[in-house]
């Protein structure tokens, strides 16, 4: 393999890793905390063997007791160091050979492996400079606890795996469930040798090789490599060689490992998260959950309470000044709810609405479940909960929410509109006409009570001015006052309207910041997730 081709490679490798972590960390909360260790397990090695020599390849042998691994592990490296291991107590532990030894001490470090042998050349497999670490472990079917679990550990850190069966046992259910199975994105750094083909007739070895290669590909492993070859008389052993060197040779083994555990990492993602993308939030949806929210949060009660103080106030100000004073025996509607006065804080206002009955929370909590539920319509189970999640913690803080932004709408209850004054100027001087008739009747009455000359009053086709002067003020103000409230009628509803409207509006603004934003972060998590989780399962 070229530099080049290595560089490209590792950038690719990198940029998996990247998004693998992201979609980790996206997934933080959604999916079970199991699967999420599982993959920062994986990073963490990743993170570790990256930074450990690259010119070294990791080769380990794992097989059964009875299976021929330690012969096969001699036979293919030349050398007697399994045999001469197995008399000393170390035999549970792992066993290194090592050709090319600078660089290799801290990543068997990290591998922990103590028993360690620089082996001389060995033709067709490697030469003093190779990086080769051949790793000869412990029989994975131990009944020794500890001998298992440096299998597994072992299975999950070196480059390459050879797994090596015998014709007896080749179809235990053991290694293929709960090895070669798991690690069925593991093919291009799997090698399977079938031991002992010596103790094998032609004709039955021939069988015994079709056999494993269908139960392969049933594991998953349809394209691995399998290899026939004996220890004992040393048939297939150079094949084994080769087939190492190659993987040697090309430096893409380490490469190769981490990008099938990243592939393994991100599909157990996948399983756990489920396949599909959510609706998402609509403009209908986003109506309808504030219109819904506007009505359970008594919004009609205040448009209705603007109306009717309008009235009331257009009434005062522009009703017949003699009866005008009645009003203010009638309570202000927005005054009794604790709305419209202009002198108060907006974050410490409160209105006085009726608490929320069981009809209004129910209603509330039907319109924040279909909104969830419309938004996160075809997303996965775990994200489709942690948006409907989202969705009820922000329900929890309405009422509060709702109640404080209707309290701090302006309702422009205290904005008085230019033809209050001119028709309140119009009643004062139509009073004031009435009353000056009334006045100059007055004064007549009592000069003729008293027998003093009344002195001849102007006439208007025949009627007294002041009589004249009576009857225009008190029609006059009749008049006024039927047609202020007739436009008081008209301007109420065009004030109760704009009311409406920034009643909704605000409403609208603590939906979305309560129920639509959060749902919103949900989905757009999912949506990163599920690029992240692509862009991790790209080769």
């Amino acid at each position: 393999m070229s530099r080049h081709s290595q560089v490209r490679e590792s950038s690719q490798l990198q940029r998996r890793l990247e998004s693998l972590n992201t979609a980790r960390e996206l997934a933080e909360g959604v999916l079970p905390d199991q699967e999420l260790q599982s993959v920062y397990d994986i990073l963490e090695r990743a993170a570790s063997r990256r930074s450990l020599s690259a010119g070294h390849t990791v080769v380990g042998f794992f097989g059964a007791t009875g299976s021929g691994k330690s012969s096969l592990f001699n036979a293919v490296s030349g050398s007697g160091l399994a045999t001469a291991a197995a008399r000393r107590p170390t035999t549970s532990q792992p066993l290194a050979g090592i050709w090319g030894e600078d660089g290799s001490g801290p990543l068997l470090d990290w591998l922990d492996v103590k028993e360690r042998h620089t082996l001389p050349p060995v033709p067709g497999l490697a030469d003093e400079g190779s990086g080769l670490v051949l790793l000869d472990l412990p029989d994975f079917d131990s009944t020794r606890v500890e001998n298992r679990e440096i299998v597994q550990r072992m299975a999950g850190m070196v480059d390459v795996l050879v797994w090596v069966l015998d014709p007896q046992k080749y179809a235990d259910a053991a290694v293929h469930n709960d090895f070669l199975r798991p690690m069925a994105s593991h093919g291009a750094v799997t090698l399977v040798v079938l031991n002992q083909v010596d103790t094998l007739g032609a004709a039955d070895a021939s069988a015994v090789m079709q056999s494993l290669e269908e139960i392969l590909a049933g594991d998953g492993l349809d394209k691995v490599r399998v290899v026939g070859a004996s220890a004992l008389t040393g048939a297939g052993v150079d094949t084994v060689r080769g087939a190492i060197r190659n993987v040697v040779v090309q430096r893409e083994a380490t490469t190769q490992r981490l990008a099938a555990d990243v592939a393994k990492a991100a599909a157990g993602l996948a399983r756990a998260s489920g396949d599909g993308e959510a609706r998402g939030i609509k403009g209908s949806s986003k109506a309808r959950l504030a219109s819904e929210l506007a009505t359970a949060a008594n919004v009609p009660v205040v448009v209705d309470a603007v109306e009717r103080s309008f009235k009331r106030e257009s009434a005062k100000r522009t009703g017949w000044p003699v009866t005008r004073w009645l009003l203010r025996f009638r309570p202000d509607p927005l005054r009794r709810l604790n709305l419209g006065k202009a002198d108060t804080l907006p974050e410490l206002s409160r209105t006085s609405l009726p608490p929320a009955g069981a009809p209004e929370r129910a209603r509330t909590d039907a319109a924040v479940r279909d909104f969830a539920d419309d938004a996160s319509a075809g997303a996965p189970g775990p994200w489709r909960a942690a948006i409907r999640g989202a969705a009820r913690e922000g329900r929890e803080q309405l009422p509060d929410a709702l109640d404080q932004a209707i309290a701090g709408t302006d309702l422009k209850a205290t904005k008085r509109p230019l033809w209050w004054i001119l028709f309140n100027t119009l009643q004062w001087l139509a009073l004031l006409l009435a009353v000056g008739g009334l006045g100059w009747l007055g004064v007549l009455a009592i000069l003729g009570y008293f027998q003093m000359p009344v002195p001849e009053v102007p006439r208007t086709e025949g009627w007294p001015w002041p009589t004249l002067m009576v009857a225009a003020g008190v029609v006059l103000g009749i008049v006024l006052a039927i047609a202020g409230r007739i436009l008081g009628g008209w301007a109420a509803k065009a004030r109760a309207s704009g009311a409406a409207k920034r009643l909704k509006a605000a409403v609208a603004a603590v939906a979305g910041q309560r129920i639509v934003d959060p749902v919103d972060v949900e989905i757009t998590r999912l949506k990163a997730f599920n690029a992240a989780l692509k862009a991790a399962r790209q080769t």
